[in-house]
């Protein structure tokens, strides 16, 4: 079978529906109103570090809302990074327990408040533990794909995703090979989206391919660069790609085009950044202009959804903190909690 390179492009004028559009942005609203108060609690002393996806909502919303979420093979595997926060709101994670992540309160549901917030890890949804060190869930994917293959009359698949200046490691390679191999194809969606910057170093001059999705075409994957500032583009694209992976149950590597609109992290200042293009303006741009939303409108819903993430971080500052004595909890996969007393670790 000749696998061809390219995915034709949804047409430029395809449109959501009106309550789906209005559903993407509320989405997108939420996510972005949630990274600023994480931001405010980070410089005002309610936690440690910052990192998050400012600028990634327009492709990560729609993301989170096509995936097949459940438990098991038969359903989507999600192997996410640090900027997924948008994803796990479409998919209809509580904000609030990002708030208490960042606070690295005992009630944090994902890691127990000890991990770094927005690292998710929620496993009646599949979505794998997030991991600081960056891009090795490339080589964690092809795990995970095998699983969906292999599962009978299953349609799941595995999506693993990562920043551009990731792909210089070689677990981003790893994924390349163990995904692509003739005869043993597995249905795993690389998605790269692409900042242009890796933390304070320029894209420019540390990449010799045109494009990132250029690097799966050696590998005879299906590949496309999308525009994820457009969260229509955006839908219609990652839907065909996913259809693809899920139908052929073969690899698709998909390079989006995001901004990063308040740097690299709290390590940077965490501070707008006016140049870059802003997916959710341009968004409620076209709710105005196709008269869906009113300018105050959006405002109103705006300013009401902060209050509520301003009400929420008020009370988590009053949730209890992790105990020294349960340090050892959820360190692995067991009934039986784990602890120095019986000498293992």
């Amino acid at each position: 079978m000749t696998v061809s390179s390219t995915l034709t492009s949804p047409k430029e004028n395809r449109q959501l529906a009106p309550e789906l559009l209005l559903q993407v942005h509320e989405l997108m609203v939420k996510a972005r109103v949630l990274e600023e108060r994480l931001i405010t609690m980070y410089k005002q002393g309610d936690g440690f570090f910052w990192i998050g996806g400012p600028g990634e909502e327009a492709f990560n919303v729609p993301l989170g809302l096509l995936v097949h979420k459940g438990q098991g093979p038969e359903f989507d595997y999600l192997h996410l990074h640090y900027r997924s926060s948008a994803t796990m709101l479409a998919m209809g994670a509580d904000p609030v327990d990002s708030l208490r992540q960042m606070k690295n309160t005992a009630t944090d549901p994902y890691s127990g408040g000890r991990n770094f917030v927005n690292h998710y890890s929620i496993r009646k949804w599949n979505v794998v533990p997030v991991s600081s060190p960056i891009e090795v869930q490339f080589s964690m994917a092809p795990g995970t794909a095998l699983a969906n293959k292999r599962f009978p009359g299953g349609k799941g698949i595995t999506i693993v995703q990562g920043g551009d200046a990731g792909t210089a490691e070689g677990d981003f390679a790893t994924c390349l090979v163990w995904s692509s191999r003739k005869g043993a194809e597995l249905p795993v969606l690389m998605v790269v989206t692409n900042n242009q910057w890796g933390i304070s170093t320029a894209y420019d001059g540390q990449h010799g391919e045109t494009r990132v999705s250029d690097r799966g075409k050696a590998f005879g994957m299906m590949t496309q660069t999308i525009d994820g500032n457009d969260p229509e583009s955006a839908y219609f694209s990652l839907k065909a790609a996913m259809d693809y992976v899920r139908t052929e149950r073969r690899p698709f590597l998909l390079e989006v085009m995001v901004s990063r609109l308040y740097g690299h992290s709290s390590a940077s200042g965490a501070n707008y950044v006016r140049e870059e293009d802003d997916c959710l303006a341009k968004t409620e741009q076209k709710l105005v202009e196709r008269k869906l939303k009113t300018r105050q409108e959006l405002d109103d819903f705006r300013a009401k959804y902060t209050q509520e993430l301003l009400a929420a971080s008020k009370r988590v500052r009053e949730e209890p903190m992790p105990k020294g004595d349960d340090i050892y909890r959820h360190v692995f996969a067991t009934k039986n909690v784990v602890g120095p007393q019986d000498g293992r670790s």
